[in-house]
């Protein structure tokens, strides 16, 4: 080959690498080796700073006092400044820095946060103002670039413990684990198995009860490795992509966790029925085994909202059409649902059947609106999945997105309540990567971006994120005052804006039992807290007690739904069981109902704050060990709903012995007997000296699950219903937990709206709020009078006070100024150690006074 034929081969291969680095949104100057290992130059700007270290420029800004920032740009140019995880009113936010530098270093400071970068080696400490380091790079191990890859390695000092990236399996701390950002259907995951369905580049650490948030806003194929390379050592990484790096600072769990809602958005209310018990699996059909469903829960009185419809009612599992010898009176059949209080959710998986001349809507709308994706040549790519040969939206487009929105207006009409957005990282069958191949190409044609062509192997990772912004967005349209319900498996950062979801395929093993625990919790801690586990397990038939003890659990968690496959044996309640196992199941399916006041208001409250309503320990208490190391490392089967409620599972649920729980620091009640939970304490060596751990010892029972409440606390609970349709007949009970001590906090709340409709953004809501007072003689509970228009279900208060011995007189005032009402009649319960008392509530407020 001569010098000149060579020459203009290599031109050819390097303007082909440059063009597929430009339509992949790669700046094409990153093909060689970057190292950032000395400040070069340096400028102040008025929210931060610049430098330049050789060929690269890297760009630290304060969003606020408390988020800082990260941008590098390695062949000299900063990345297109757009994302589909953080909200732009987040991402263009800016706070006043003043700056800092010394002989050997630059950086600024806010009001919370000092940024320092060594000036060689480059490395980059983020700090608080009382000494805790959050951040701070490897000096010896430089940012690196190779090609278009990179790698930021950052300090792990050895009592530092890191939390979220979604449902990864494994434990709750991700330390000494290493896991690949890559949405993958992974039917049958195990504890070691990663990737999996969801991308959630995003972990808060947590040391001595400081955490911070670390955020990095890349899609592309992404790398974590915690202390697995190094030993004192955590690094972040990607194959493509921009080096995007968010810092939150706390220094409380709860700080962060409202940091991160601010800046990717917080889950939405849902609608109150989603919070009820579900009934599904692969499949039920035809229309009469949904009816017979339906009818066993009624007719078994197990406490019941929402049934789902899986691939099998579809037309030869086509997206958008209905069977009609399976389901011949489907609309009929949703209506008659619907009249015995259940809500349907169907399936949407989000390819569409390659069905030309076929009269197919979904197909020939999407080819005449040329809204799917494409071959590198132009063509629409088309992958097997569940219908055989299909094509698939461009989700990356907002007109497409639109377009698929409009897909649900006759399911709407026909009484549908809620979509399940499968399939979406996206699957493809019959090929060994399980999704499209890597040079698909996506047109990004969306306000805030650039328009540009993108491979999929920068869209993949929030591809199923668009398809559910679709489906919720499009409901939203076709109903603008109705909460929209979305289910799906596959998300990045920022898809809890859109849809809840779940852990995928598991199986019916104890060991997927103990996983949901850590995985809830960090989906939840990741933003996504209207998240469930398929319950029982998918994969695979459940023992009976495995079956009993999941549901019992499940009660408590944020989605109760329970799932199986196809060829598996029954899983409904009343299946697989003695008869005493459907009285548990009943009975804890009950206690959910029971609790809907206190689930409904603690999802309220995420809505609001972002707190997840599934809760580690450390989360709200981050001081609650005597070394203030997080209480659930050692207590992975323990949980709390909201607040107050503290669930302690054992680590092992499928052993026989006897287990510990570590409780936060404070006075605790067992939820189902009333009494002050006694316990035990732990020596644990603190610094050189000998400290005690509070620790309540549990003899596991079938029967009971170890449900603990906070001293201090004030839980609202209702009369038992069969659904959330259904007005609860009875007063509202407010269980008053008193504080150990004579003036210690003691509160609660109820929050209450129509469940259904945004109306209770007009004011139309109920929200009262509750403390209690422990005096020298009794106790003093105090109903504040209620806030917003909605006039909720009860007229009257039961005030329950636990932790009783003996009986005692109560009598009711006037909150406002004090005035006597009447005497009430209480009555003592010995067995639940408490006392109670009925109150007519008109709203107003009022004391309610317990003399003993």
């Amino acid at each position: 080959m001569t010098g000149r034929v060579l020459f203009a081969v290599l031109a050819v291969l390097f303007s082909a690498a440059t063009s597929q680095a430009q339509t992949s949104g790669q700046p094409a100057q990153t093909t060689g080796f970057v190292r950032l290992d000395r400040v070069t130059a340096s400028r102040p700007l008025p929210n931060g700073l610049e430098l330049r270290s050789g060929s690269a420029v890297v760009q630290i800004t304060a969003l606020r006092d408390d988020v800082v920032r990260m941008r590098v740009g390695p062949a000299g140019d900063l990345p297109e400044d757009a994302s589909w995880a953080v909200l732009a009113a987040a991402r263009t936010s800016s706070a006043s820095v003043t700056p800092d530098s010394s002989d050997t270093s630059v950086g600024f400071h806010t009001a919370k946060l000092r940024v320092t970068v060594q000036k060689e080696p480059f490395a980059l400490t983020v700090t608080d103002f009382d000494g805790h380091t959050l951040l701070t790079q490897l000096p010896s191990r430089p940012i690196e670039y190779n090609g278009a890859s990179f790698r930021a390695y950052f300090r792990s000092p050895d009592d530092e413990h890191y939390f979220g990236l979604g449902d990864k399996p494994g434990p709750i701390d991700r330390r000494n684990e290493s896991f690949t950002d890559w949405n993958t259907d992974a039917f049958g995951w195990q504890e070691s198995t990663d990737p999996i369905y969801k991308s959630i580049p995003y972990f808060i650490t947590f040391r001595r009860g400081v955490s911070a948030g670390v955020f990095l806003d890349n899609t592309w194929r992404a790398s974590f490795d915690f202390n697995k390379e190094y030993r004192d050592a955590f690094s972040i990484g990607s194959e493509g992509g921009a080096l995007d790096l968010y810092v939150l600072y706390g220094p409380s769990p709860q700080a962060v966790v409202r940091d991160w809602a601010w800046l990717t958005g917080k889950t939405p209310l849902p609608p109150l029925w989603s919070l009820g018990f579900q009934q599904s699996r692969y499949s039920y059909y035809p229309e009469s085994e949904v009816r017979r469903i339906a009818s066993r829960l009624r007719s078994e009185k197990i406490p019941a909202d929402v049934l789902w419809l899986d691939i099998d009612y579809q037309l030869k599992n086509r997206p958008f059409t209905v069977d009609p010898e399976r389901f011949p009176h489907f609309e009929q059949m949703i209506q008659d649902l619907k009249a015995e209080h259940f809500k349907t959710v169907v399936i949407t998986d989000l390819h569409i059947a390659d069905l030309p001349n076929s009269g197919y809507k979904p197909y020939d709308e999407g080819v005449a609106g040329d809204h799917f994706v494409k071959n590198p040549d132009g063509s629409t790519y088309v992958g097997i999945v569940w219908p055989g040969k299909a094509v698939f939206p461009d989700f990356t487009r907002k007109v497409s997105r639109d377009w698929w929105g409009t897909l649900y207006a006759n399911f709407l009409q026909e009484g549908v309540a809620g979509f399940w957005n499968d399939m979406n990282e996206p699957a493809v069958f019959q090929v060994a990567s399980k999704t499209m191949p890597d040079d698909v190409q996506h047109r990004i044609e969306e306000p805030g971006f650039k328009t540009r062509v993108a491979s999929h192997l920068e869209v993949h990772n929030f591809f199923g994120m668009q398809n559910s912004r679709g489906t919720f967005e499009g409901l939203l349209r076709l109903l603008p005052n109705t909460r929209p319900f979305v289910m799906t498996r596959a998300s990045y950062a920022g898809g809890q804006r859109y849809a809840a979801t779940w852990t995928g395929d598991n199986s019916s093993t104890w060991n997927h039992l103990r996983q949901t625990v850590p995985q809830l919790l960090n989906l939840g801690l990741s933003g996504f807290s209207m998240s469930g586990a398929d319950v029982g397990g998918f994969a695979g038939s459940p023992q009976p007690e495995l079956l009993t003890r999941w549901l019992e659990v499940a009660a408590f968690q944020p989605i109760d739904r329970d799932h199986t496959a196809m060829g598996t044996y029954p899983q409904e309640p009343w299946e697989n069981g003695t008869a005493e196992d459907l009285n548990l199941r009943r009975h804890y399916i009950e206690e959910r109902y029971h609790l809907l006041p206190y689930l409904y208001t603690t999802a309220e409250e995420m809505s609001r704050t972002g707190s997840p309503i599934m809760r580690p320990l450390f989360l709200e208490y981050p001081d609650g060990a005597v070394d203030k190391q997080p209480l659930d490392l050692a207590d992975s089967g323990a949980f709390l709903l909201g607040h107050d409620l503290l669930i302690a599972q054992s680590p092992f649920p499928d052993e026989l012995d006897d287990y510990s729980v570590a409780l936060p620091l404070g006075a605790w009640y067992d939820y189902w007997t009333g009494l002050e939970v006694a316990t035990d304490t732990n020596r644990i060596n603190v610094d050189n000296t000998q400290v005690r751990q509070p620790e309540v010892h549990i003899h596991p029972s079938l029967q009971t699950l170890p449900v603990f409440a906070r001293a201090g606390a004030i839980i609202p609970e209702q009369p038992l219903v069969q659904s959330t349709d259904e007005k609860p007949q009875g007063p509202l009970t407010l269980r008053v937990y008193p504080p150990a001590v004579v003036g210690a906090p003691c509160s609660g709340s109820v929050y209450l709206d129509d469940g259904v409709t945004y109306d209770f953004q007009k004011g139309q809501f109920t929200r009262v709020a509750f403390t209690c007072t422990v005096t020298a003689g009794g106790l003093t509970v105090t109903i504040q009078p209620r806030q917003g228009s909605f006039t909720p279900w009860w007229s009257a208060l039961a005030v329950q006070v636990y932790g009783a011995s003996k009986p005692a007189s109560a009598a009711a005032s006037s909150a406002l100024d004090g005035s006597a009402i009447r005497t009430l009649q209480t009555n003592y319960d010995a067995a639940q150690h408490s006392i109670a008392a009925i109150v007519p509530d008109d709203g107003k407020g009022l004391r309610v006074n317990f003399t003993y």
